[in-house]
């Protein structure tokens, strides 16, 4: 087998003619300070850069947090308003009508008093729903020298009065407040429905 030959790497100046560079002290210092500085910037901008690299995906992150943030809130809360959905439906269909028939006699009276210091000579004409007339009936006579003329009227939901005292005429309409405060009930959730389809 043929001996094996490795490549030299020496220089020439290495064997023997070996050349010393000679620098003055100010020039070899020059040179040096130079080198660090060009190495300092270097540093400077490679941690320049991943700071902002860093930043740029911190950003990012937060950005997506939040938008899941805000998606797990509409979520959140149109999971709290279906469930009570039901309830506040079931309070204006079921328990503010009977609420408004039983208030009916104590609101009429509440309207009347204001009429009578000023026209207490005269009859009060109060109609009425048939089935609303004994509450009404009973709380309106209880006040002292009131002369009433009570006409019923059918046609009249049961938590609607119209009061006339002379040429002054007051309506008391507590079924048009049920009405009104179960549509805005109902308004208020479809509206929540839609803008919590579209974000």
């Amino acid at each position: 087998m043929p001996p094996l030959k490795l490549e030299v790497f020496e220089t020439p100046a290495q064997h023997g003619g070996a050349q010393t560079v000679l620098m003055e002290s100010a020039a070899l210092e020059e040179a040096r300070l130079q080198s660090f500085e060009s190495g300092y910037a270097a540093g400077w901008e490679d941690a320049t850069a991943a700071a902002h690299s860093e930043q740029a995906r911190i950003g990012s992150e937060l950005a997506n947090n939040l938008q899941h943030m805000a998606f797990t809130f509409q979520e959140a809360r149109m999971h709290i308003l279906r469930s009570v959905q039901p309830v506040l439906t079931q309070l204006c269909t079921q328990l503010l009508p009977p609420l408004a028939r039983d208030v009916l006699a104590p609101v009429v009276l509440d309207t009347l008093m204001p009429l009578l210091d000023d026209l207490s000579e005269q009859p009060v004409h109060v109609v009425v729903n048939p089935t609303a007339r004994p509450a009404v009936e009973g709380l309106l006579s209880q006040t002292a020298g009131l002369a009433l003329d009570i006409v019923e009227e059918p046609s009249l939901g049961e938590g609607q009065v119209y009061l006339r005292l002379g040429d002054v005429e007051q309506r008391v309409d507590l079924d048009h407040a049920v009405a009104c405060l179960t549509t805005a009930i109902h308004d208020f959730f479809e509206y929540a429905e839609k803008d919590g389809r579209h974000g």
